[in-house]
């Protein structure tokens, strides 16, 4: 908070942007391993929002749904959104009730809030949760960081987050200390089974026989023989994300910020993490 000269702290909280799409990811895949998803299932018996039907729920995982799904990949949010109602299904409760009671009050992330508008008195999300749960995640949000647009100078002005929205795709509030959570409980199986994670977190195969930069509700790469996983968000002029895991390492760099800088200049919806100078940064320090 430049402002008020208010430092950043492992419990400040951020909006993660598409970051979120890790968990809906992690909720789909406990789905899949209870028996009652299949993966390959069509996208079309949940939505009508995807026009190819035979896209399948993988490939939307693995922005690989558009043209011939399965084909190319391309990154696009607003199809991953349309997981929402295929969480919903399979958990039998809404997508939000679920984010919280199978990932954040599980994993105690107490300073993780499903939804900014759950602020906003007469917000309709807010039937959905006891009073006491609104009145934690009111606390925290009056502690979200200060968005700030950033000039080609540098200089920082203050800015506002865009409207709300909560999907599979984009929503979800937390912090650098939550996050490290949610990573520690995927790597020791917590969340998911070991065999489980090694599917979602290894290349996709195109129907042509190439491999993918992503695999299931993450992007997958190879930096120096070390296979590395990731995340990022963004909102425009307000905020950005990234999580970068090295599985045979154990090693995770959480990184949030309060404007665009993480990713505005690195073209990362390409699918290459070294697109970014502080991911690039890290790898040369940490994988020789």
């Amino acid at each position: 908070d430049v402002e008020n000269q208010l430092p950043a702290f492992p419990d400040t909280p951020f909006q993660v942007a598409d970051l979120t799409q890790t968990f809906a990811a992690t909720l789909l895949l406990q789905c899949a391993e209870r028996g009652e998803l299949e993966l390959t299932a069509p996208v079309a018996s949940w939505t009508t929002s995807v026009p190819e039907a035979s896209a399948e729920v993988r490939h939307v995982l693995a922005h690989a749904s558009e043209g011939s799904p399965g084909s190319t990949f391309k990154y696009a949010p607003s199809r991953f959104a349309v997981l929402t109602p295929v969480v919903e299904a399979c958990g039998d409760a809404p997508y939000r009730k679920q984010l919280v009671g199978e990932l954040l009050d599980r994993l105690a992330m107490v300073d993780s809030v499903p939804g900014a508008d759950l602020a906003t008195a007469g917000a309709p999300a807010r039937a959905l949760f006891e009073a006491d749960d609104l009145e934690r995640y009111s606390a925290v949000l009056g502690r979200l960081a200060v968005p700030y647009r950033v000039d080609r100078n540098g200089k920082p002005s203050r800015s506002e987050y865009p409207a709300p929205a909560v999907d599979a795709a984009t929503g979800l509030i937390s912090t650098a200390r939550d996050l490290a959570k949610f990573d520690a409980a995927l790597t020791t199986g917590d969340l998911l089974t070991p065999e489980t994670l090694d599917v979602a977190w290894r290349n996709v195969i195109s129907a042509g026989g190439t491999p993918l930069p992503t695999g299931l509700g993450w992007f997958v790469q190879t930096y120096n023989g070390e296979r590395v996983v990731w995340h990022f968000g963004v909102m425009a002029n307000a905020t950005s994300s990234m999580i970068l895991h090295v599985p045979g390492r154990r090693l995770t760099l959480v990184l949030l910020a309060n404007s665009d800088g993480l990713s505005a200049t690195a073209p990362l919806n390409e699918g290459d993490v070294t697109a970014s100078p502080f991911a690039r940064l890290f790898l040369r320090l940490f994988l020789l």
